[in-house]
């Protein structure tokens, strides 16, 4: 359970230097898919009971935006949106300022966060994050904070079932990849770069199904989206 995209952060600090332009990469190499994808694993998320929620890799609030907005809120439901750079976070507490009663930020390592208590989360959501991480890590360390009975629910790169379409998919991705990062960054390589390692290094939706089930989780299914660019995966902790 690698780290997929070869990334270190306490080596390069890559998503402090494009925060200000993350939400346009994503559009630019997603053509804008990225929003359908957000907008499902939120409404998933939505439909799980839930009084305390940590989003963890929150980066610019998009998915802690998307679960919030239009929801019916009690005083007691409380998001906790966590990501290791801190520009990302000040522009998700700009964006989420409308539910700040809402929501608590908190600079985190998703691999080790001693300051959240174990058994005590409802749901655990990452999106677009695992593939820079150490999944065997950070899989861990989402089963011991969850309550049991706790779902996890993550959207990751997957893999496309069609063999050729897959290859096809990759090709595009090593061919564009590069010339949009290196425009839309202004020449800084690192912002691709360990995007396409992910993309091309993580596990497929199943071997991802089964490394859940190894951490100790059940009840795991996924979701393709956009035919297998992406997954959605949501675990429970048992009771």
């Amino acid at each position: 359970m690698k780290n997929a995209a070869e990334f270190e952060t306490k080596e390069d600090d890559v998503f402090g230097r494009i925060a200000s332009r993350y939400d346009l990469l994503c559009d630019l190499f997603s053509f804008g898919i990225h929003r359908i994808w957000k907008r499902r694993v939120s409404f998933l998320i939505s439909k799980e009971p839930w009084v305390k929620l940590i989003d963890v890799a929150s980066g610019t609030g998009d998915v802690v935006f998307r679960i919030l907005n239009g929801n019916d809120l009690s005083p007691d439901h409380q998001v906790l949106a966590s990501d290791i750079s801190p520009k990302m976070l000040d522009i998700a507490k700009e964006k989420l300022l409308p539910f700040q009663d809402y929501v608590d930020f908190q600079i985190l390592d998703a691999h080790s966060m001693p300051t959240i208590e174990s058994y005590s989360v409802d749901v655990y959501s990452m999106s677009l994050g695992l593939k820079i991480c150490n999944r065997e890590k950070v899989m861990s360390e989402a089963f011991r904070v969850l309550k049991p009975g706790g779902r996890l629910v993550t959207l990751e790169a997957s893999n496309i079932p069609v063999r050729w379409l897959h290859w096809l998919y990759l090709s595009y991705m090593s061919f564009c990849m590069p010339i949009i990062g290196w425009l839309a960054t202004n020449g800084d390589s690192s912002a691709y770069k360990y995007l396409l390692h992910g993309v091309k290094g993580f596990p497929s939706a199943e071997e991802l199904k089964n490394e859940m089930e190894s951490i100790g989780f059940d009840e795991v299914y996924f979701e393709r989206l956009s035919l297998g660019i992406v997954s959605i995966h949501i675990a429970r902790k048992p009771a």
